[in-house]
């Protein structure tokens, strides 16, 4: 006979006791649930101040202090009974709850687990009262509330027996703390851990708050966003791209005030930074989406951290569209500055050696825009050809083999001339652009002071190992990745046109045929229509062979046949529909990835101030399609603080 088969007993009401237990179970989860549900409920009582004292993670003691409304004497006991609440009381007003604790369960399923101690004061009670194991008795304490629990789990062993290390469990305590401190900086917060000061939080501003909660990491590399459509209000900080992290550790999601954990809203933020960070990485922010309370439930999960929307697809709309707005305003142009990368780039992800023929930049440097001479420019910078089916072999070249004029191919006095002031005060580059209000030094040398607001990104110095381009700016030295600055404009450019329908195709004098296999072929002759939206025009003319007679006027210099092949690829893995709408910005990145400009490419002078005019017209110049950053600057006092200049 099986010693653990079930034994059968007749249906009975369960003593409330034991109710209470298996209730706490849903909402004590561990230490930092009653951290979550008391502190709650101080906010909701309209405390300015709050402390939180604990001992051994919260697990021997959790005492929290607040200087609310405090509770009569009278309402001590219902306080703390099962399903008694001052938050709702109809079934309407549990359609339109506005404030964080409503479900009246967490005082008592506290008091089921540990020895709870409440002691409080109304603004005109004379003296304070306090109930413990179910007595009222007069208390002294000043106005507010205090909420002392004390031997958590102290009659269920078993359910302490699960309890984590004693700093792990401190540690998901503060993180509850930080959370609601985020999301109230009008509030200021107190933490100690076994009588030593954790943290303090001081009312405050919400960018003042956060920049102390997530460090200057997060505060010096982010955005404000505040956007309104209808009922939606969406306002925070959104951080960028250099601001990500290898742990989605530092989002923070606040609906009406409540730290929620949605996948809608997580995909729609992930959503909109796909344009500008690549897979492993984690964005940071700190978001609050305001709504009116009868269009969100928030009562779909005993802890309260999931939301239903009644419009799902509106929010996730919004949210998007908002983020995404905010992240396109990461231009020189719009920001000023750019911060460098939290870590190192992995091994594989940079730009390679490769060596691309030399082409110029002058004409379109005049003309900047995209499609100027019938869209044979991409936006001023013109790529070059580059054979990826050759392999590197003879192409390659030493990146730091020294180059003559410090990697610039003009003379100085072709250089200085280029910032010599023409009769009317106006500088004049080469090219012939002119750029009125600008106050240029003499020849051979540069200009001290150079306008923010027209030219950010400033002049360009030199190339250094044919991978970086110096320029200089009224705040001191930028650095500029090249290679990653043209991907991401060439990257603009392509989805814009794409978006528009107006994607620039460029015939083929000659086309380029090459050898492909029966797939290949079966894709062009399917996919004619997604082929030609992304501008390419190809047929086949045998069994065996391809030809490519157009492409993409933006990557007309790119090697046409390892195009063709990556768009193939593509569209036969993923499908015509799928690649123009879920893959579109993977492949758009890919194909302009073909014609930046390469590596080990000398530029002239006008060449790389065309690449640094076009950075500050582009959306999200700021950082490549990987989300690595662009461009650096470095400061006058950075540079002095490196000579110990002034020391």
């Amino acid at each position: 006979m099986n010693a653990n088969a079930p034994t059968y007993r007749p249906i009975q009401a369960l003593p409330d006791n034991l109710i209470s237990q298996i209730a706490a179970g849903e909402v004590v989860e561990r230490p930092s649930a009653v951290v979550k549900e008391v502190l709650e409920n101080a906010l909701d009582a309209g405390a300015s101040t709050i402390v939180i004292r604990l001992e051994e993670g919260g697990v021997k003691r959790i005492a929290i202090t607040d200087n609310g409304r405090g509770i009569p004497p009278d309402q001590l006991t219902l306080a703390v009974a099962r399903h008694a609440t001052s938050k709702i009381a109809s079934l309407d007003e549990l359609e339109h709850v506005a404030t964080l604790g409503f479900r009246g369960e967490a005082l008592a399923s506290i008091a089921s687990v540990s020895l709870l101690t409440l002691t409080t004061r109304t603004a005109d009670a004379p003296h304070a009262w306090q109930i413990e194991n179910g007595k009222v008795s007069p208390a002294s304490g000043a106005q507010g509330t205090t909420v002392d629990v004390q031997d958590l789990y102290y009659n269920t062993p078993a359910r302490r027996k699960f309890l984590k290390s004693e700093q792990t469990e401190f540690g998901h305590c503060a993180e509850i703390v930080r959370r609601i401190a985020l999301a109230r900086p009008d509030v200021s917060f107190s933490l100690s851990h076994n009588g030593k000061a954790v943290d303090h939080w001081n009312v405050s501003a919400i960018d003042k708050r956060s920049a102390q909660i997530l460090g200057d990491a997060f505060s010096n590399a982010r955005l404000s966003l505040d956007e309104s459509a209808g009922p939606l209000r969406l306002h925070g900080f959104v951080g960028l791209p250099t601001a990500s992290k290898a742990r989605a550790d530092a989002q923070f999601f606040y609906v009406n005030g409540r730290f929620v954990r949605d996948k809608l809203l997580t995909h729609a933020v992930r959503a909109a930074y796909q344009d500008v960070l690549h897979g492993d990485r984690y964005p940071s922010y700190v978001l609050g989406l305001d709504l009116d309370p009868a269009l969100v439930d928030v009562n779909v999960h005993p802890s309260k951290i999931e939301v239903r929307f009644r419009d799902s697809r509106s929010v996730h709309q919004f949210v998007f569209h908002a983020v995404s707005r905010a992240l396109a305003q990461t231009s020189a142009t719009s920001f000023g500055t750019v911060p460098g990368p939290a870590t190192a780039v992995p091994s594989g992800q940079g730009t390679p050696w490769i060596s691309g023929e030399q082409t110029t930049f002058a004409a379109q440097f005049a003309n900047p825009s995209p499609y100027a001479g019938g869209g044979g420019g991409a936006g001023g910078i013109s790529g070059g050809g580059v054979n990826h089916g050759s392999g590197y072999g003879n192409a390659y070249q030493n990146p730091y083999r020294p180059q003559p004029n410090g990697n610039v191919t003009q003379s100085m006095e072709s250089y200085g001339a280029f910032f010599r002031p023409n009769a009317n005060g106006t500088g004049v580059n080469e090219a012939g652009a002119n750029y009125a209000g600008t106050n240029f030094a003499p020849a051979n040398q540069v200009a001290n002071s150079l306008p923010d607001d027209d030219y950010p990104l400033g002049f360009a110095l030199a190339q250094l190992h044919g991978v970086y381009v110096l320029a200089q700016n009224s705040k001191g030295l930028v650095l500029v990745d090249m290679h990653a600055a043209h991907e991401r404009i060439l990257y603009e450019q392509l989805k814009n046109a794409l978006d528009e329908n107006s994607m620039p195709v460029q015939p083929m004098l000659i086309p380029v045929t090459f050898f492909a296999d029966a797939i290949e072929v079966g894709t062009v002759e399917e996919h004619q229509d997604t082929l030609k939206a992304l501008g390419f025009d190809m047929a086949a003319i045998s069994p065996t062979t391809l030809a490519v007679r157009a492409v993409p006027a933006l990557l007309k210099n790119a090697d046409a046949q390892s195009l063709a092949r990556d768009v193939l690829r593509e569209v036969r893995e993923f499908g015509g529909s799928r690649v123009l709408i879920d893959r579109r910005n993977e492949l758009l990145g890919t194909l302009a990835c073909h014609t930046a400009v390469r590596a080990n490419r000398s530029l002239t002078v006008p060449e790389m101030n065309a690449l640094l005019r076009q950075m500050e017209q582009t959306e999200r110049s700021d950082q490549c399609n990987h989300g690595r950053p662009t461009w650096v600057q470095l400061g006058l006092n950075d540079l002095d603080k490196m000579f110990l200049r002034g020391q």
